[in-house]
């Protein structure tokens, strides 16, 4: 029979997280089934059982995985002493990233998280309420500073999240359009019509 293969730097289950982000990306997580992924892996369907409960599970754990990377990362910029420019770059910088890198899991994150289950719906949106609260803080005080014009904070905010997540379409063209360039063209456009002149 057929076995998971695992690498030195990732787990079964990170095998089997990965190919069901996949899945759900492609099909969605209502019509994708345990079974359809096991034939995906190559595994029999009941060796999936031995590193996850649940497809229910394996949707939390891509949905709270990125939601605490952005987490994680929001917190590390905000413990610096850059300008809140600077932070807006690094965190812009950070969402292309994980788009590019990561397109899989954060597509998953931004669709299907009306799939999940309570409690865990009610705490996925309290992160990510959170989360965008504490960038309209940049906002405002980066207005405070000076460094920002006038704007209001919330339409700012929603438009650079929405934007970066519009890279999905990347995906569809990216044989055509270069990494580097693609990201500082979106960080002009997004960032610097923040800043005062």
């Amino acid at each position: 029979m057929a076995r998971i293969i695992s690498t030195k730097n990732t787990s079964k289950k990170d095998v089997i997280i990965k190919k069901a982000a996949f899945l759900f990306t492609k099909k969605g997580f209502a019509s994708t089934s345990m079974r359809e992924l096991a034939d995906h892996i190559g595994v029999e369907a009941s060796s999936l059982y031995n590193h996850i409960g649940s497809k229910n599970e394996l949707l939390q754990t891509i949905c709270f995985k990125v939601a605490n990377d952005f987490t994680t990362q929001l917190n590390q910029i905000a413990d610096t002493d850059l300008s809140f420019t600077q932070k807006w770059e690094q965190i812009i910088r950070f969402h292309i990233s994980m788009m590019l890198n990561h397109y899989e899991e954060v597509f998953v994150a931004n669709h299907e998280w009306k799939q999940l289950e309570d409690p865990f719906l009610s705490n996925f949106l309290q992160q990510r309420k959170l989360y965008e609260s504490r960038l309209v803080e940049w906002i405002n005080a980066g207005i405070q500073k000076k460094e920002f014009r006038n704007i209001d904070p919330h339409v700012a905010v929603l438009t650079i999240l929405s934007a970066v997540r519009g890279l999905e379409f990347w995906h569809r063209h990216k044989k055509n359009i270069n990494i580097k360039k693609l990201e500082s063209a979106m960080l002009d456009h997004l960032l610097f019509g923040l800043i005062k002149k």
